[in-house]
C-alpha cells in the first residue's frame, strides 16, 4: 500500500489544501477591505465524504466511531476546489463594503492554527510510519 492511501493521511493533505485556499480568499478579503460594494467571502466548511460511500480500500476492516460531533468521519478525496461562501448580515460602510477587518484577522489567525495543526499530525503520522518500518 503506497503512503498515499493511508486515509488519514489523505484527510490531512485535503485539509492542508483547504487552508491554504482558505487563506487565499482571507487575503482577498483583507485586500479588497476598502473596495466599494466588495462583501467578505469564506470557503464553505470542509466536510469529508461518508465512509460508507467510499469506495473499498485494503483498510476497510478498520471503522471510525464517531461519538460526538466534532469528530471527523470518514474519508477523503482529493478535489482542490472547495466552494466558497458569501457573508450576509455584517456592517456596510457608506463606501458600500461589508468586510469587517477584525472579524478576517480572527479567522486567518484560526485558520493558521489549524493548519499548524494538521500539519505537526501529518508531520508526527510520517515519522510514526517510518519508524514502524525501521527507517528512523
Amino acid at each position: 500500500m503506497a503512503i498515499t492511501d493511508i486515509p488519514i493521511l489523505s484527510m490531512l493533505r485535503m485539509r492542508m489544501d483547504w487552508s491554504q485556499v482558505r487563506q487565499k480568499v482571507l487575503a482577498e478579503n483583507v485586500a479588497n477591505s476598502d473596495t466599494p460594494e466588495y462583501h467578505a467571502r469564506d470557503l464553505a466548511p470542509l466536510k469529508f465524504p461518508d465512509p460508507t460511500q467510499v469506495s473499498s480500500s485494503p483498510v476497510t476492516n478498520v471503522a471510525l466511531a464517531v461519538t460526538e460531533g466534532g469528530h471527523m468521519a470518514g474519508f477523503g478525496s482529493e478535489s482542490p476546489d472547495f466552494p466558497t461562501q458569501n457573508k450576509t448580515g455584517y456592517e456596510v460602510r457608506p463606501a458600500g463594503t461589508a468586510v469587517s477587518l477584525e472579524d478576517e484577522m480572527m479567522k486567518v489567525a484560526a485558520n493558521q492554527m489549524d493548519y499548524q495543526a494538521a500539519t505537526a499530525i501529518y508531520t508526527r503520522s510520517l515519522k510514526l510510519i517510518k519508524t514502524a518500518l525501521g527507517k528512523a
